[in-house]
């Protein structure tokens, strides 16, 4: 038989959560459209809790993850810091290595 293994990790202060995956998609999603609106919709998120999750996110962090500029007649927008970018990589390169981890784990009981 063959079994899987599930895992969802999330980093905490204690501010609250940091991050989690959805956050980090939330960062990703604002890195391709350039706009939190744009991301929310493309996450099927409200506007508001997207606002929420990325103000929660910058509050907690040592830095700004992402710099927002309002709208107008231009139209406003949204962008990945370079420490936003570290953060997204450092917080996937946590969640491969511990599937890794426990796929390896699970091998124990699929002999």
């Amino acid at each position: 038989m063959d079994y899987k293994i599930k895992s969802r990790i999330w980093i905490e202060s204690e501010h609250g959560v940091f991050l989690g995956e959805g956050r980090v998609r939330l960062l990703k999603a604002i890195a391709k459209t350039g706009s939190l609106s744009k991301a929310a919709v493309s996450l099927n998120m409200s506007y508001k809790k997207a606002w929420n999750l990325l103000d929660s996110m910058n509050k907690i962090s040592d830095e700004s993850l992402v710099i927002t500029s309002t709208g107008g007649k231009g139209g406003g927008g949204a962008s990945i810091t370079a420490y936003g970018e570290k953060i997204i990589k450092v917080f996937d390169d946590i969640n491969q290595k511990c599937w890794e981890f426990l796929d390896n784990e699970l091998k124990q009981i699929s002999l």
